[in-house]
C-alpha cells in the first residue's frame, strides 16, 4: 500500500497489517498501531510521535529520520530495523532488543532505556543526554563521539565498549563495568566513577577533571596524558596504571602510586614508578 504523506493521526490502526507499505513522511501522530504488522514497512520522516506501537512488529522496517517522540514502543519489535537519525526523545524502550541494530545519529535523548540490550548497537554520534540507562547492556557497543551528557549509566555493562571522544559530562557510571572499554580523548568531567570496573580501560587524553573515581579498579588502566584536575582517586586501584611523566608531578602522593607505571616520551619506554623515582636522583 501507497500511504507516503497520508494524514493518518489518532487512526485507529491496531493489529493492522501494514507489512511492506509506503508510510514514508506520513502523519501518524497519536495513531494506535498497537500490534500492527508494520515489517518491512518504509517509515522513513513519518511522524510517530506520541503513537501507540507497543508490541508492534517492526522488524526491518525504515525508521530512518522517523519522529517517534514520546512514542509508546513496549515490547515491540525492532530486530533489523534501520534507525539512522530517528528522533526517540523521551520514548519508553525498557523492554526492547536493540542488540547489534544501527542508531548511530539518532536522537535518545531523556529515554528510558533501563536494561535494555544494546550490546554491539551503533549508537556513534546518538544523543543519549539525560537518558536512564541504568544496568543497560552495551557490551563492545559503540558509542563514539556519543552525547551522555547527565545519563544515567548506574551499574551499565560496557565492557569493550567505545566511547572515544563521546561526552559524558556529569553523566553517572558508579558501579558500571567498563573494562577494556575505550575512552579515548572523552569527556569525563564531573563524572561519577565510584567503584567503577576500568580495569584495562583506555583513558588516555580523557578529561577526569573533578570526576570521582573513589573506589574504582584501575588495574592495568591506560591514563596517559588524562586531565585529573581534582579528579578523587582516595581508594582507587592504581596497580599497574599507566601515567605519563607530566602527569607524576600532579598526583597527589596520599594516594598508592608504588605500583603505577610511568611512560618515558623520549625513549617510548615503560618503567615502574619506583625505577623512574631512581632515575629522577640520578639526573
Amino acid at each position: 500500500a501507497n500511504l507516503s504523506e497520508a494524514n493518518l493521526s489518532e487512526a485507529n490502526l491496531s493489529e493492522a497489517n501494514l507489512s511492506e507499505a509506503n508510510l514514508s513522511k506520513a502523519d501518524l501522530s497519536k495513531a494506535d498501531l498497537s500490534e500492527a504488522n508494520l515489517s518491512e514497512a518504509n517509515l522513513s520522516k513519518a511522524d510517530l510521535s506520541k503513537a501507540d506501537l507497543s508490541e508492534a512488529n517492526l522488524s526491518e522496517a525504515n525508521l530512518s529520520e522517523a519522529y517517534l517522540v514520546r512514542a509508546n514502543l513496549d515490547e515491540a519489535n525492532l530486530r533489523g530495523a534501520d534507525l539512522r537519525g530517528a528522533y526517540l526523545s523521551g520514548v519508553n524502550l525498557s523492554k526492547v532488543n536493540l542488540s547489534r541494530e544501527n542508531l548511530s545519529r539518532a536522537d535518545l535523548s531523556e529515554a528510558n532505556l533501563v536494561k535494555v540490550n544494546l550490546n554491539e548497537t551503533n549508537l556513534n554520534g546518538t544523543n543519549l543526554s539525560g537518558a536512564d540507562l541504568r544496568g543497560a547492556y552495551l557490551v563492545k557497543t559503540n558509542l563514539d563521539e556519543a552525547n551522555l551528557r547527565g545519563a544515567n549509566l548506574r551499574g551499565a555493562d560496557l565492557r569493550g565498549a567505545y566511547l572515544i571522544e563521546a561526552n559524558l559530562d556529569e553523566a553517572n557510571l558508579s558501579e558500571a563495568n567498563l573494562r577494556g572499554a575505550y575512552l579515548s580523548e572523552a569527556n569525563l568531567s564531573g563524572t561519577d566513577l565510584s567503584a567503577t570496573d576500568l580495569r584495562g580501560a583506555y583513558l588516555n587524553k580523557a578529561n577526569l577533571s573533578e570526576a570521582n573515581l573513589s573506589e574504582a579498579n584501575l588495574d592495568e588502566a591506560n591514563l596517559r596524558g588524562a586531565n585529573l584536575d581534582e579528579a578523587n582517586l582516595n581508594g582507587a586501584n592504581l596497580n599497574r596504571v599507566m601515567f605519563n611523566e607530566e602527569q607524576i608531578s600532579c598526583l597527589d602522593y596520599t594516594y598508592c602510586l608504588q605500583q603505577i607505571m610511568v611512560y618515558i616520551e623520549k625513549t617510548e619506554k615503560i618503567i615502574t614508578y619506583e625505577e623512574y623515582c631512581n632515575k629522577k636522583k640520578e639526573e
